[in-house]
């Protein structure tokens, strides 16, 4: 347990050098069924974690990661190195976050997502897992959404379960996404449909074209 009294941390949580822990933070909370300790949580080094932020034990998380303020980490995910997780958000368990993804404040990412490396989340964005929520089989039957390298997707946005996000797609704010958008394509709207290609945006242009 940590000196800290205004941080708990509980056994076989491995921290790497140089992180440093904002007040009231919880890291390595045993899942329901698990005793405090069985399941190791690592934590790379020079991480930067916020107040408030609670870290369930069973992560393996990279070097240089950090959290906004109420950040909630569930059980057994693997995060990569460079990885920023925004004030309030929620990830769920058995997630997958790749090296250099952006997960902006107050998202919620349910189980069994997978954010290839540099994918980006805005504000707001819910992504979803159960196709019939509460319907037989559904618990059974989870499907995260699966966001390709680069992939973004603005605030406010809904993804449904299942769904793929192209290789450096960009979803418009407020889209509802109910079917995979294809790599380097724009979409927008409810339900969200293609406007347009990624190279058709300046900013977004390679820099030898």
């Amino acid at each position: 347990m940590s000196d800290r009294t205004d941080v708990t941390v509980y056994p076989n949580t491995r921290l790497g050098g140089g992180t440093t822990l904002g007040p009231y933070v919880v890291l390595g909370v045993p899942p329901r069924g698990q005793q405090p300790g069985a399941l190791e949580l690592r934590i790379g080094a020079d991480a930067h974690i916020r107040s408030h932020t609670v870290i369930y034990a069973g992560n393996v998380v990279g070097d240089r990661f950090q959290t906004g303020h109420g950040v909630l980490v569930r059980e057994s995910n693997e995060i990569g190195d460079d990885v920023s997780i925004g004030s309030h958000a929620v990830v769920e368990h058995h997630v997958r976050i790749a090296h250099g993804c952006r997960i902006h404040s107050n998202a919620f990412i349910p189980e069994y997502s997978v954010l290839e490396a540099g994918a980006w989340v805005g504000p707001n964005v819910v992504l979803t897992n159960a196709v019939y929520p509460l319907g037989h089989g559904s618990k059974e039957n989870l499907r995260g959404p699966i966001l390709r390298e680069g992939a973004k997707v603005g605030a406010n946005a809904t993804v449904l379960p299942g769904i793929v996000i192209g290789r450096d797609a960009l979803v418009g704010a407020g889209a509802v996404v109910v079917h995979d958008v294809p790599d380097g394509k724009v979409v927008v709207g409810n339900p969200a449909r293609i406007v347009r290609d990624i190279s058709e945006i300046a900013v977004y242009r390679s820099q030898d074209q």
